[in-house]
């Protein structure tokens, strides 16, 4: 069976040819699964009954199942979406987070099943690494909050119209550009006008720094673009942020250049993880204005959020102003970001689910503890 949630328009298109039918098949069904979230076929009403039997054998529309919604206090949600093994059926799960805003209703969407590239500030990263999310489970992710928000108290008496999700970031569990080509095949669905018809302006890949990958994107699928840097030199950055050996900060920053030819915005996003002792000094911030010298961006300051055995501190409130007003004087814009849905382990940096750990990360993390 061929799940349909899989395939972006173009894709779409070659499977309905290759049925011997019309490719504009293609556009009526993404706006039936994506723009309407209709997935009944007797409700596709311009598409005719002996082509719906038809896809009623052959096909499907498979989302990842929700186990778990919670609401914080502060109205942000938070989804546990089940997701099986692809090879044995065992079970995995990820989370998926909606942070609404005055001006914007923001969407956290993980790629992978836990995280390969052990950041050690992170709770993903500490849980080890499954596997990657398919296409239909990194855009099921959109779909359910859609659905789940249209329901919702305060979201249900909204007109169609409105769209409660207005932006998208690829900053959930996993690296997305390790998950290339499934996260970029989502993202042309979430900018399809006749799905989701986000603008690539608002929707935002969070990477930690995969060098060639981010030069495909920018041919592939130009949007806009945050870099997880959290230390402004190689040997900090080796220690928190390994990937950095592969890619140190010199060829990162010559990336995010290249990348700004097409990017949608002028400006990359730095995010920065304070980490008490570790990175927020003031001598960091001007190591920090030195390394980026030579890239239009803009600050994101993320105040750490301990879990459980992390090793690391939250930086001091007034350390934290320090940091920001050095770069700030610098003339950079900075942004400190506020810690949303903390008490359903719902902000950045505590995104865990759950992870059958094939790189069995967690057993060591238990058996050597930081600072041992």
């Amino acid at each position: 069976m061929v799940n349909l949630l899989n395939l972006n328009q173009p894709q779409l298109a070659d499977y309905f040819n290759s049925i011997g039918e019309k490719p504009f098949r293609a556009k009526q069904l993404m706006r039936w699964m994506h723009h309407f979230g209709v997935l009944d076929l007797d409700q596709m009403t311009d598409i005719a009954k002996v082509l719906r039997e038809k896809l009623r054998q052959e096909t499907e529309f498979k989302l990842p199942d929700v186990q778990l919604e919670q609401v914080s206090d502060d109205g942000t949600r938070k989804w546990l979406i089940g997701t099986n093994n692809l090879k044995d059926g065992t079970a995995n799960s990820v989370e998926t987070v909606f942070i609404p805003e005055d001006d914007r209703g923001t969407l956290c969407i993980s790629s992978q099943v836990g995280c390969a590239l052990e950041c050690t500030f992170c709770s993903t990263g500490r849980q080890g690494f499954n596997r990657n999310l398919s296409v239909s489970e990194i855009i099921g992710q959109l779909w359910v909050a859609n659905h789940s928000l249209r329901q919702a108290e305060g979201y249900n008496m909204l007109p169609a119209s409105d769209r409660i999700i207005s932006n998208v970031v690829m900053m959930g569990m996993g690296e997305p550009l390790a998950n290339y080509d499934n996260v970029v095949t989502a993202m042309q669905i979430m900018l399809d006008d006749s799905a989701y018809g986000l603008s690539r302006r608002r929707v935002t890949l969070s990477t930690s720094g995969m060098v060639p990958a981010m030069d495909r994107l920018k041919e592939d699928c130009p949007v806009a673009l945050a870099v997880s840097l959290h230390a402004p030199n190689d040997a900090l950055r080796d220690e928190i942020v390994p990937i950095n050996k592969k890619y140190p900060i010199k060829d990162l920053m010559a990336a995010c250049e290249r990348y700004l030819v097409k990017a949608p915005r002028d400006f990359v996003t730095f995010e920065y993880v304070m980490l008490d002792g570790v990175n927020d000094s003031i001598e960091h911030a001007r190591q920090l204005l030195d390394v980026v010298r030579d890239v239009p961006c803009k600050f994101n300051l993320i105040p750490f959020n301990p879990f459980p055995n992390s090793g690391y501190g939250t930086s001091k409130p007034m350390q934290v102003r320090a940091f920001r007003d050095m770069l700030m004087q610098a003339g950079y814009v900075v942004t400190v970001r506020k810690t949303r849905g903390e008490d359903i382990d719902a902000a950045c940096g505590q995104l865990a689910g759950k992870v059958l750990d094939k790189t069995r990360r967690t057993q060591r993390t238990i058996a050597i503890q930081p600072g041992e």
